[in-house]
């Protein structure tokens, strides 16, 4: 959301919840899931990613193009990141994070990777060399990359050489690079655990994964 924001130009302010307390009553009557983040203007509340970035892109006359075909097919590609893309790679980290220590983890990491490796090498064929999905930098593009980035430090994404390239033009984007700091600076404190160990599951999740299929 904060690239987004930086990408059209939009001043904004965050507002910062402490763990924990995106479960509690106050922020459930305006994200029932409890989760973040959420997006307020005007009167206006929305939660869910796609549905903030999309608002973004359509209030600021940015990140989408003008010409219908055009259009449509970027608010594809906005749902393709969250709704095809996303999910195998979410799956992959709950695994190795959120339910490492379960007895159904381990063995369902290897079907795991085969869907990750399926949706990444689909992306990839499409994307061919071009710099973009489609045309110019769009809200779809923002959306895929975000995704794309969960990757980060694992050796998924590097094994097609297009999509790290892909990701590299994304996060090179001023824009982007104004959000992360932004973001890094917003956070005190030390993090959970388990996040810090979550990039290193990852990793060792991986390498028994390859190590199997040899």
């Amino acid at each position: 959301m904060r690239w987004a924001l930086e990408e059209v130009g939009q001043h904004y302010k965050v507002r910062y919840l402490s763990q924990g307390s995106q479960k509690a009553p106050p922020h459930r009557a305006i994200q029932p899931f409890g989760q973040v983040p959420t997006y307020e203007e005007d009167g206006l509340t929305l939660f869910e990613s796609g549905a903030i970035v999309l608002h973004i892109a359509e209030r600021h006359g940015k990140l989408l193009p003008v010409e219908p075909n055009a259009r449509a097919r970027a608010i594809e590609w906005m749902f393709a990141a969250l709704n095809t893309v996303e999910p195998p790679i979410t799956d992959h980290a709950r695994a190795t994070l959120f339910e490492a220590d379960k007895p159904w983890s381990k063995p369902r990491l290897p079907a795991v990777r085969a869907r990750i490796d399926e949706r990444l090498g689909e992306l990839a064929d499409r994307l061919g060399p071009n710099e973009w999905l489609d045309g110019e930098f769009s809200a779809g593009d923002l959306l895929m990359i975000a995704v794309l980035r969960i990757l980060d430090g694992t050796d998924m994404l590097e094994s097609y050489p297009a999509l790290a390239a892909y990701v590299a033009r994304g996060t090179a984007r001023p824009a982007f690079k104004k959000a992360l700091a932004d973001q890094l600076a917003g956070f005190t404190g030390s993090p959970p655990p388990q996040f810090a160990e979550w990039l290193e599951r990852m990793k060792a999740a991986t390498a028994e994964t390859q190590g199997d299929a040899q």
